[in-house]
């Protein structure tokens, strides 16, 4: 069976149609082309875009020339009121600041001492689905957002999503959600930055989490001064001095950084976990060879669980967390022989290119196992990029891919998948998200 996907859109479209399929949908407004063009140009009023799905263009904008192509500031301007200027949207050097302090957070050996942490969620994750696991049809989005935010307060502050603050973060950032669902419309449509506003609820919702993380971070500061301030993430970043200039973050630059490690570590593990489990529910053989490989009880173990990263990735190509992105040309450009003018937007979509037509094998099945073929091993190097590439790649891609599976090995251990009343319908949101939900029903397999 194949995994659902919004429906494309056929035949020519005035800049108009354009406009309204893309309010109700930015995945089912784009042109079905795309699944096999190498680039496509859309011009309008407001509106000149370059679509690029040619590995050699992603190669050039991500990893040859990316800061000839910096994160557009018409799509950072719908993130600004919850993000301020983090590394998220941010370019040039206060970018590179930035990074120079996160980066050694992400290391491999600091994130075998987040390990611990990141179990301890797991475990706590498993118990609360299997206490929802009495067959009947339940929404998994919702479960899978409670789990993956429990793993960042756990990772990055030492406490659990019960703790007050925490749960009181975690509920003011859905509201932030439902509250700007076209967050990605500015740059996709080219608007100028003037036009964009941004309504009552959403400055307030990004106002209430800024405060709330601004007390998480008021009481590690006054913990790391005390000298009792536990190891974890936030610790690290707080306490590293960008190695060319000597500073650390300040207050209002940490609650950025959190703010972000919220969106980028929250919110899209929530999505890809979702995804993963619709998609074994659909394929329960999937399921029995994950079961097999039996879960990770310690960082070594992480190497074991080859069936559950498989699935991971392979959801990752399907659905995408950040289904598109955009970049700008800060200087006038010749791609694929098109002039490109200078401030041109970049719309670098993995949703199209994990599907492109003329890359992969079976380009919209599911195929956990393509990862070992050698189509698979050539299109993860050139046309898979879930964590973005480059210089700009996501610094916790490494603590995700031991983050999913380890969940999933977990969730499987404990429950039966059965897929619900409905398949899900894909729409980008802040994230990939089911339109109507991802319906699932979980059976205990101890029952």
């Amino acid at each position: 069976m194949i995994p659902p996907k919004p429906a494309a859109r056929t035949g020519k479209a005035s800049v108009r149609r354009f406009v309204r399929d893309f309010r109700s949908d930015i995945l089912s407004a784009q042109s079905a082309r795309l699944y096999r063009a190498w680039m496509a140009e859309f011009r309008g009023p407001f509106i000149h875009s370059f679509t690029c799905n040619d590995p050699k263009l992603v190669d050039l904008i991500l990893r040859r020339r990316p800061m000839d192509f910096p994160k557009s500031p018409r799509m950072a301007a719908g993130l600004t009121p919850l993000l301020g200027n983090s590394s998220f949207i941010s370019n040039g050097e206060t970018w590179r600041h930035q990074r120079r302090i996160i980066d050694p957070a992400f290391e491999r050996g600091r994130l075998r001492q987040s390990f611990a942490a990141m179990l301890a969620a797991s475990d706590a994750g498993a118990a609360r689905l299997l206490a929802l696991a009495d067959g009947q049809d339940i929404d998994i989005e919702p479960q899978t957002s409670h789990l993956a935010a429990d793993v960042i307060f756990r990772t990055l502050f030492s406490i659990p999503i019960q703790d007050r603050i925490a749960a009181q973060v975690f509920a003011a950032f859905r509201d932030h959600q439902d509250s700007q669902p076209m967050v990605n419309a500015g740059g996709l449509l080219t608007l100028p930055r003037w036009l964009h506003f941004h309504s009552r609820r959403t400055k307030r919702s990004a106002a209430r989490i800024r405060d709330l993380i601004g007390q998480l971070v008021a009481a590690r500061q006054e913990r790391i001064s005390s000298g009792d301030a536990p190891p974890d993430l936030a610790t690290k970043i707080m306490t590293t001095p960008d190695p060319e200039t000597g500073e650390t973050f300040t207050r209002a630059e940490m609650i950025d950084e959190v703010a972000t490690f919220f969106l980028a570590g929250h919110e899209t593990a929530a999505s890809a976990l979702a995804w993963a489990l619709f998609l074994l529910a659909e394929h329960p053989e999937w399921q029995d060879r994950i079961l097999a490989e039996g879960t990770a009880r310690d960082f070594a173990d992480m190497r074991n669980l080859n069936a559950a990263r498989a699935v991971f990735r392979e959801a990752l190509r399907l659905y995408p967390p950040v289904a598109m992105t955009v970049r700008e040309c800060a200087h006038a450009e010749t791609l694929r022989d098109r002039p490109a003018p200078k401030g041109a937007q970049l719309v670098i979509s993995p949703f199209h290119l994990h599907r492109h037509e003329r890359l992969w094998d079976n380009p919209d099945g599911f195929d956990p196992d393509r990862w070992d073929s050698e189509n698979g091993k050539t299109c993860q190097r050139k046309a898979f990029i879930p964590f973005s590439s480059g210089p700009r790649v996501c610094p916790g891609a490494g603590f995700a891919m031991i983050e999913g599976p380890l969940l999933l090995s977990a969730i499987i251990a404990a429950c039966r998948i059965a897929p619900g009343d409905s398949r899900p319908v894909p729409v980008m949101r802040l994230t990939l998200r089911g339109k109507d939900g991802i319906r699932l029903r979980l059976t205990s397999r101890s029952g």
